[in-house]
């Protein structure tokens, strides 16, 4: 909870530093990686840092944080950033990083809003970001202490899926996981930086060894894919790569109850996992699947989630092909738990169709494989 006397000084500044979002994040960056260049060489992803998807998602995570603080003020504060401790404890992102950030965030807002930044006003907000780094600091010690460190796996089998996605399996690795978490992976790229992806464990947990699935990227409005290309162009099977315990918070629900999967592109892999847990435990749940690709021949996975649908006796399948999803011809409980993963657009379109058709919203969960902006945006 926010103290008393920084309450209303939230309240009254928080639609200026939302309208300073951009410029703030980008001045905060310039700041960060001037001072700490080994930061965006090692840690950061080096193309979302050039698309300026990761500016929106760390300003917007502050900015609605504080909001919530203000709005919900005796809601326990841990419930949004569990999704960002996940991935940050998946990269190994230590206490005195928060720092750092701490450090340089704050002189990018009084650069920003000069004078507006009072001493009562820079407390205020000081407040608000360590409620939530405290927050974060303490759920990733957690994480660390239950999931453990990196390991080095080798690749056993690589699968071409499509032109543009293969499939790496990889023997031997230490631990289990949930069905729909996902690990990162580290590579060393030819200009000496360590970069860090995370990818999504796309076969269930009885399966032996650990299966990710890689989309290349390219040819979009963001850069090139530097860890996705090196992928596509060098790992192959006997080699090795440094893999992280399993994380994510977008995971298969226990219980009986009914489940719609809702997933887009290579969005499905998560989901994949779920499905193939559910057929492996033989379930007798009632799901129903919907997925959207650009064709049959761009579907990664496709012949395999054919099959492990037709294995599950209460499920169903909805394909869509160069076209938007339409729920309206799906078949919605109202106690349905809904699990989404896809582009941003694609995410809010499905999550208010579910909101509209009396779907609950905290029974609504997604997943993103970009930055979360969702709640900046």
């Amino acid at each position: 909870m926010l103290s008393e006397r920084s309450v209303p000084v939230i309240r009254q500044t928080l639609p200026m530093v939302g309208a300073s979002l951009d410029k703030i994040a980008g001045l905060f960056y310039a700041r960060l990686f001037a001072a700490h260049p080994g930061l965006l060489r090692d840690l950061f992803n080096r193309g979302n840092q050039a698309s300026g998807e990761q500016r929106t998602a760390l300003a917007g995570s502050i900015v609605a944080y504080a909001g919530m603080l203000l709005e919900r003020p005796d809601a326990r504060t841990d419930a949004m950033p569990a999704r960002i401790a996940h991935k940050h404890a998946s990269l190994g992102v230590t206490p005195e990083q928060y720092k750092v950030v701490h450090t340089h965030l704050f002189a990018a807002i009084a650069e920003v809003l000069g004078d507006a930044v009072t001493p009562e006003v820079a407390a205020a907000w000081d407040e608000v970001y360590w409620s939530m780094a405290d927050t974060l600091i303490a759920a990733e010690a957690n994480l660390g202490r239950e999931k453990g460190g990196w390991q080095e796996l080798t690749i056993a089998e690589r699968v071409q899926e499509t032109p543009d996605v293969i499939s790496l399996t990889l023997r031997d690795p230490h631990g289990t996981f949930v069905p729909g978490q996902f690990v990162s992976v580290r590579v060393q790229l030819p200009d000496g930086a360590r970069q860090i992806r995370q990818y999504s464990l796309s076969r269930g947990p009885a399966r032996p060894g650990w299966r990710i699935t890689v989309k290349r990227v390219h040819g979009t409005r963001r850069p090139d894919g530097e860890v996705s290309n090196w992928l596509h162009a060098h790992a192959r099977p006997g080699d090795t790569l440094a893999v992280s315990a399993p994380y994510g918070t977008l995971t298969l629900p226990d219980g009986d109850g009914p489940l719609l999967l809702v997933s887009a592109g290579i969005g499905t892999t998560p989901l994949l996992s779920m499905l193939d847990h559910l057929a492996a435990t033989r379930s007798p749940r009632r799901v129903t699947v919907v997925h959207a690709d650009r064709a049959p021949s761009a579907h990664a996975h496709r012949a395999e989630l054919l099959r492990l649908v037709e294995e599950l006796p209460h499920a169903m399948l909805h394909l869509r092909y160069d076209r938007p999803v339409d729920l309206d011809a799906v078949e919605v409980s109202p106690d349905v738990t809904a699990l989404l993963c896809g582009p941003l657009p694609f995410l809010r379109t499905v999550r208010a169709g579910l909101l509209g058709r009396g779907v609950a919203a905290d029974a609504v969960h997604y997943e993103l494989f970009t930055p979360d902006h969702w709640l900046s945006a």
